[in-house]
């Protein structure tokens, strides 16, 4: 959490980002999709996040075959234009896709590839920016499944840091007959587990998390099913923490904030 208080001279302006909350139902209730970003990454090296990341130049510019909520009602959701809206979508998918080999594209308006492990090869060649997504859905004459998407949270990074998003997250089931993994060069481990140990492992300090992971975490903790959750019909306001500074410790203010302090192990303290 270092780079959020590295003061700049003034805020950077952020860009705009995608996450996804990738469920599955468990044995004990939904599982989510987590993975440990290496040390050294440029943004939350080392820390437990949701597979997600920037929007690319791509993604507002791809002609993708569509089908589910048009970019009006996401751009209605979100609190952004329908251009803005659809970039975002897209980033959602491909990202997904780049960090964890999920597809959330079909051969039709109505079904979902049922072994994206066949897209190897197209996945890594749209992670290395040689094609768009546009480009390997059109080719593959694949549907993007806007439908199998959910809007959940709008987090912006804190004025003070250097390195600034505006972050939308997005709900997604893990659709059948597709597995999730860890081939992506952004994470040292992944797995799946319930919101409720993720955020005990957290308490032990073997986990690190954000408040935007943590917040959602302990949103999705409430939920008896993936289905009910992805069902979940919710207002979406975007949180911007501020910086306090009370009894010589800095502290970012966020909802909530209160309780993720009480329980932040000492080890993650890091201002």
């Amino acid at each position: 959490m270092s780079e959020i208080i590295a003061r700049a001279e003034s805020p950077a302006a952020p860009k705009d980002a995608s996450t996804v909350i990738l469920v599955r139902e468990g044995a004990s209730g939904p599982e989510v999709f987590l993975q440990r970003r290496v040390d050294g990454m440029a943004f939350a090296a080392g820390v437990t996040v949701f597979p997600g990341g920037g929007v690319d130049a791509s993604d507002s510019t791809a002609d993708i075959g569509w089908t589910g909520p048009d970019a009006a009602w996401w751009g209605q959701r979100f609190g952004v234009g329908t251009d803005r809206a659809r970039a975002l979508v897209c980033a959602a998918v491909r990202e997904l896709f780049e960090e964890c080999g999920v597809l959330l594209a079909g051969p039709t308006a109505d079904t979902v590839v049922s072994d994206a492990e066949t897209y190897r090869a197209a996945r890594e060649q749209v992670e290395r920016r040689e094609v768009t997504l546009g480009e390997f859905l059109s080719r593959e004459r694949l549907v993007l499944r806007a439908d199998l998407l959910r809007p959940w949270a709008n987090w912006i990074t804190p004025e003070v840091s250097a390195r600034r998003y505006d972050t939308r997250f997005f709900v997604a089931l893990l659709p059948a007959g597709q597995q999730a993994d860890g081939a992506t060069s952004e994470a040292s481990e992944v797995r799946w587990t319930t919101p409720a140990a993720v955020l005990d492992s957290w308490r032990a300090g073997a986990d690190e998390l954000l408040g935007p992971t943590w917040t959602q975490l302990v949103a999705l903790d409430g939920f008896a099913s993936a289905a009910d959750l992805f069902a979940a019909d919710r207002v979406i306001e975007p949180v911007l923490p501020v910086v306090e500074e009370e009894g010589g410790r800095i502290n970012l203010s966020f909802p909530n904030c209160a309780a993720y302090y009480a329980d932040l192990p000492a080890a993650h303290r890091r201002w």
